[in-house]
């Protein structure tokens, strides 16, 4: 058996509510995507370490004006939330709630790495739910601080009739601030676990994961804390996720860590086993490196380089929209080579822009870059590189009413709209931009430029101190956009997205 050395974290981007499985010697894991699609990203992996994005659940799971990013409407922060990733028989099973919708989805396939989902909804919302399957019978464990139970049925598409349905029990209250939430559910060795996350505002005051344990399904259930540890990072607990063995019957913890503007980001803990508890990590800490007896794998970035070349409009899984997009506005074909963005709907701000093409960020430190053509915006477009939150940036050409072309780097002002911090007037049909990123040590600031070659560039506007706000409740993301003000139907073509992940020397 090879080894392969896990260093946390193991992917420095956002990767939030991590949920995984291992079927065979194969790693699987689905991760919250808000309001990006297509949504809940199927990632693979060999090792734990080295993952690669193979599938989606689905490419829209609502038709609605929210979703759809229209008339000021938005699904930013809402969405889909804390999916629960299960294999059971011959099926894997997906199931999350959306808030905007107040509904609760179970999605289910045969074919994980290349299968079209089916889906089922359920009414009302079932929070952080994880998934049960016990002696034919199939449950959702959920709740925040009062953790309920609920029966489905047996294929798990409907409520079961008559099934069980009740609160299970009550998590503590006293120095509680966010109260037990992020349920992981399994039945080991005759045990019932239910690990879960807490944010006590007593002590340190940082999140840390639970377990709860009991040898009867409804209980009653005794519980400890298994990990409180920040791994030296502005007291941001890492916690979160459930657990997993490998097929050499060795276990490990998939959580997550709060970090600041790149996002949710995943570490891996070791875990071993005391009296049927679970210990988590090395003396109660997170190590930052250690030796798994998992095979080596290839290194695949989640973030990828794209020069559009494609003989059909099937974007690389590495990307995904802004909420839903609009198929008839962007291609892939019409100009091979090169990614083409159309306008239609108006709106007035990158931030309620449809058909925006985004890819995550990662730290400590990277750059995206492309290279725009031009000449087919109208007066009032506005078309560029994003560093997209809610308090976003953005580097691009802006057309006047007059037909004049500015290069401009943009920030939301006070009143939600764009705010040009630097304008410089511009003469050409193509442009270079780029923005940088810098993570490292809690800096989260994005710095934007512009070429007119490629090789010589200028720093445009001012850094932007990007911060992580519950508002879109989602790491920063790069993306390239394009939209109108004034009127539809002018377009730009994007050459290329080059993407340099910069490690720490």
């Amino acid at each position: 058996m090879s080894h392969t050395t896990i260093t946390n974290p193991v992917i420095w981007a956002d990767i939030p509510d991590p949920s995984v499985i291992r079927v065979g010697k194969v790693f699987y894991m689905v991760s919250t995507s808000m309001h990006s699609m297509p949504g809940y990203p199927i990632m693979k992996s060999e090792n734990l370490k080295d993952w690669e994005i193979v599938n989606y659940v689905f490419d829209t799971f609502e038709d609605n004006v929210e979703h759809n990013l229209l008339h000021g409407k938005s699904i930013y922060g809402q969405g889909s939330w804390a999916a629960s990733l299960r294999y059971h028989g011959d099926t894997f099973y997906v199931c999350f709630s959306s808030n905007d919708m107040n509904q609760f989805y179970v999605y289910r396939t045969k074919d994980i790495d290349n299968g079209i989902w089916e889906r089922s909804v359920i009414q009302g919302l079932y929070h952080d739910p994880s998934m049960l399957f016990d002696e034919g019978r199939v449950f959702v464990i959920y709740g925040n601080g009062d953790i309920r139970i609920t029966e489905l049925t047996e294929d798990a598409t409907a409520l079961k009739e008559g099934g069980i349905n009740q609160l299970l029990f009550e998590t503590e209250r006293e120095g509680i601030g966010l109260r037990c939430e992020g349920c992981h559910a399994y039945k080991l060795n005759g045990y019932y676990y239910l690990f879960f996350i807490e944010w006590p505002k007593i002590g340190n005051g940082r999140r840390r994961q639970l377990c709860y344990r009991s040898m009867e399904l409804l209980g009653p259930y005794e519980h400890r804390i298994v990990l409180d540890d920040d791994m030296g990072y502005n007291n941001k607990g890492i916690a979160q996720g459930g657990i997993v063995d490998t097929s050499e019957g060795e276990w490990y913890a998939f959580l997550f860590q709060d970090h600041d503007a790149v996002g949710r980001i995943p570490c891996v803990v070791p875990v071993t086993w005391s009296n049927d508890w679970p210990v988590f990590g090395i003396d109660g800490t997170v190590p930052e490196k250690f030796v798994a007896r998992l095979p080596k794998s290839e290194t695949k970035s989640l973030v990828r380089n794209d020069e559009f070349n494609c003989s059909e409009n099937k974007l690389s899984l590495n990307w995904q929209w802004n909420h839903n997009p609009d198929h008839e506005l962007w291609s892939l074909t019409e100009r091979p080579g090169f990614l083409r963005l159309r306008t239609s709907y108006l709106t007035h701000s990158v931030e309620y822009a449809r058909n925006t093409l985004t890819q995550r960020t990662e730290g400590p430190a990277c750059s995206g870059m492309t290279l725009m053509k031009v000449n087919h915006m109208k007066p009032g477009d506005k078309a560029g590189l994003v560093a997209l939150q809610h308090d976003f940036g953005l580097v691009g050409i802006q057309v006047l009413e007059t037909g004049e072309r500015y290069i401009s780097m943009c920030v939301k002002g006070n009143d939600g709209n764009e705010e040009a911090v630097e304008s410089i007037r511009f003469e050409g049909h193509q442009i270079y931009l780029k923005i940088d990123f810098d993570f490292l040590d809690s800096k989260d600031l994005a710095t934007f430029h512009y070429s007119d070659d490629g090789v010589e560039w200028y720093q445009i506007g001012a850094p932007l101190q990007l911060k992580y706000t519950l508002n879109h409740f989602m790491g920063c993301r790069i993306g390239l956009f394009n939209y109108a003000t004034k009127e539809s139907s002018g377009f730009v073509d994007f050459d290329y997205f080059k993407y340099l992940k910069k490690d720490i020397e």
